[in-house]
């Protein structure tokens, strides 16, 4: 397996897959949110929600990505109520068809923070995700993707995450297989050129069509495919500045969940065929 280099995010419209993972929005508080959003499927994720629109003139037009920080909001002080949400994302290169997307093609992909704000009656989802520059965590180890298909590259990954305070080291997020995602491989891409192209404003939900017209359909969407379910720990911790988040999407066939602590601790050197992304709470 091969990286491939960060690629330049300014110009990509970046989106995330809401309830893709069974769980997570129970433990999340978010089941309210949806209760009028109807799928066609139990399994099915919810929709897809925004969380940078390039050229838009609100807050979702600030590129909130980083590798190495989240910024705390502090406008909040302690009652921010934020949580990570590990996941890998994927970056899909973009055909038009008549204004509609008519192809998603994989270029690679990557670790990813989801970092939200808990807010219980927000009008829509991404007015949990953006609230400036550094509140969003990315990897700048990408992984080359050549399909997404059953077999491809990314199958052999899981998602692992912790979380370091005071010193000490908690497992954050579950240790998850991506094959563990409801939807994935092409019904997740047919699920996505779907959402793209009919979503309308409704509920948390927007209208995706007006924001890919907003970013002058771009030639890249980066998708984030949605978070793992958390441990214990994790369900029940806000973060704090000073929290450090070690996030890791990693070749299970050559590597061990024993040795991504190692790592997360310093015994080792970084995992093989590995994204990895650090962040410090700031």
């Amino acid at each position: 397996m091969s990286q491939i280099p960060y690629p330049k995010l300014e110009a990509v419209l970046c989106l995330g897959v809401a309830g893709n993972f069974a769980g997570h929005l129970e433990q999340a508080g978010e089941t309210p949110d949806f209760v009028n959003v109807k799928t066609q499927h139990a399994s099915a994720p919810k929709g897809l929600f925004p969380y940078y629109i390039p050229n838009h003139s609100g807050f979702l037009g600030q590129d909130p990505l980083s590798s190495t920080q989240i910024t705390y909001p502090k406008q909040l002080a302690d009652n921010a109520h934020l949580q990570a949400e590990p996941e890998v994302c994927v970056l899909f290169n973009v055909t038009y068809q008549n204004g509609l997307v008519s192809t998603l093609k994989p270029e690679g992909f990557a670790a990813f923070n989801d970092c939200s704000i808990r807010k219980p009656g927000a009008k829509k989802i991404s007015e949990k995700k953006n609230w400036g520059a550094d509140t969003k965590g990315i990897s700048s180890q990408f992984i080359a993707l050549s399909q997404f298909a059953k077999g491809c590259e990314l199958d052999a990954f899981n998602i692992a995450s912790f979380l370091k305070r005071e010193g000490k080291i908690h497992a954050y997020g579950k240790d998850s297989s991506v094959l563990t995602y409801s939807y994935f491989h092409q019904q997740l891409i047919e699920w996505i050129i779907d959402k793209l192209n009919t979503q309308e404003d409704f509920g948390p939900l927007e209208n995706l069509r007006e924001h890919i017209q907003t970013a002058n359909q771009p030639q890249q969407i980066l998708i984030s495919l949605g978070a793992t379910t958390y441990t214990e720990f994790g369900e029940n911790l806000f973060l704090q500045p000073g929290d450090e988040l070690f996030f890791y999407v990693y070749d299970h066939t050559k590597n061990t969940p024993q040795a991504i602590l190692d790592h997360v601790n310093g015994k080792t050197p970084p995992p093989i065929n590995s994204s990895v992304l650090h962040q410090i709470i700031k």
